[in-house]
């Protein structure tokens, strides 16, 4: 895909990009890069998709996916949506990993973490959580946001809660924290002012994305990782290797999609490269895509992965 005017590459690490909703203000605060192997990720994409849409991946043959966390201002208070990876780098079972500038970049932003008063998960992987505790030099932990309400949706938090281990989980000096700070919330219910919760299980048990309205009715959706490239709005049967539920995932995309066709609604997807605003096109025609929304880069992607 081409680079759109106010937009990067889709195969791109994606910048710190900022855009309003009348009084809201939306930040991609990145915390790193991430490349994933296609074959890997998406072992069951048709054999020739890749080798037909070349513009999607990286000069290494890698998907690009950033990490983390959406910062939503509005009114004086701060959220944030996810917190990125941590500090990590190399390479994993499923690709390279270079993350960690998530304080750096909010401290560009001029947002000091304690100020942020919520921080919301959209699910419990490893590269959405990364920044919710800190480890203290004794080996115990701290919050990272230390004024901010941790909320988790009830269905997520359910499994863990009994015990069970799910795969891709966050830590378990994580989920260990977790027990004692996170405030569990319900489908549906407003979380911050003028956002709401839309629970979408299916690649993990309680997957939540959340819905933003700004006064005049304009909306975002911040997606989490209902969708991981693009070409999954064209194809939302096509799965990610990480999905626990793949009718789940599909009934998810479908509604997440019937919410993205309404006037005045933008998506946030973060794994999408450098093009993580955008909307959903060919509601006309049913041949589903994804157009990149201009959003101000402010800074340059704060990390990049190794040649």
């Amino acid at each position: 895909m081409n680079e759109v005017p106010g937009t990067g590459r889709l195969s791109g690490q994606s910048a710190v990009r900022t855009m309003t909703l009348d009084e809201v203000r939306l930040t991609y605060a990145v915390d790193g890069a991430m490349g994933l192997n296609p074959q890997v990720f998406f072992p069951f994409l048709p054999a020739g998709h890749w080798a037909g849409h070349p513009g999607t991946l990286t000069s290494h043959g890698q998907i690009a996916m950033s990490v983390g966390g959406l910062l939503v201002e509005r009114g004086g208070r701060r959220l944030l949506i996810d917190a990125g990876l941590g500090a990590q780098r190399g390479q994993t079972p499923l690709g390279t990993v270079n993350s960690g500038a998530l304080p750096d970049t909010l401290t560009a932003l001029g947002c000091d973490p304690a100020a942020i008063d919520t921080v919301a998960f959209t699910h419990l992987h490893a590269d959405h959580t990364g920044w919710a505790f800190t480890q203290n030099q004794n080996g115990t932990y701290r919050k990272t946001f230390p004024a901010a309400r941790y909320l988790v949706a009830e269905k997520e938090w359910a499994p863990y809660g009994r015990g069970e281990s799910m795969p891709a989980a966050t830590p378990a000096a994580v989920l260990e924290q977790l027990a004692t700070t996170r405030t569990l919330a319900g489908d549906g219910e407003e979380i911050f002012p003028g956002v709401r919760t839309l629970v979408t299980p299916g690649h993990s048990p309680g997957h939540t994305s959340y819905i933003i309205t700004s006064s005049t009715g304009k909306r975002l959706i911040a997606l989490g990782d209902a969708f991981h490239i693009p070409a999954q709005l064209g194809h939302p049967e096509w799965p990610s290797l990480p999905d626990i539920d793949g009718d789940a995932v599909l009934a998810a995309r479908r509604k997440l999609m019937r919410e993205l066709e309404q006037p005045g609604t933008v998506g946030f997807a973060c794994h999408f490269g450098d093009q993580a605003f955008g909307r959903l096109t060919g509601t006309e025609t049913g041949l589903h895509g994804w157009e990149p929304v201009p959003a101000t880069a402010i800074m340059p992607a704060p990390r990049q992965l190794d040649g």
